[in-house]
């Protein structure tokens, strides 16, 4: 089963990662304060699909590519039973029934100074 995740693109020392899945939507939005990247005034999200025989290469192929500037970035995709949270030197592979799993990603996040409301994976728990 394929994964679906966004990927922003300012987060990316090299947005060319992104020619190598399937961009099915791209949406441009503004920054807000509650976002803590006032160096940003947009972000540009990309809602990817990736093909499941290659979901791990390219989990780290983003890891890589995150960049490591003035905050800590995020990516992540996800199919019915597997999340992948990929951070610039740690990646996340979840079993999507597993609490414990997303709050250990959780708390790896805002260790990073991400704000929690951003690492909340909460709502991708299958129970």
């Amino acid at each position: 089963m394929d994964y679906t995740g966004v990927i922003i693109e300012e987060s990316l020392k090299d947005a060319s990662i992104l020619k190598k899945v399937k961009v099915l939507d791209t949406r441009i939005e503004p920054v807000t304060e509650a976002d803590k990247t006032p160096w940003l005034k947009i972000w540009t999200l990309h809602t990817v699909e990736i093909p499941e025989d290659q979901a791990e290469s390219y989990a780290e192929e983003v890891r890589q590519a995150l960049k490591i500037d003035h905050t800590a970035w995020y990516a992540d995709f996800k199919n019915d039973t597997t999340h992948y949270i990929i951070f610039p030197q740690k990646i996340f592979k979840i079993d999507r029934t597993r609490a414990e799993e997303y709050q250990e990603a959780s708390d790896y996040g805002i260790s990073l100074g991400i704000p929690y409301y951003q690492v909340d994976f909460s709502q991708s728990i299958i129970k």
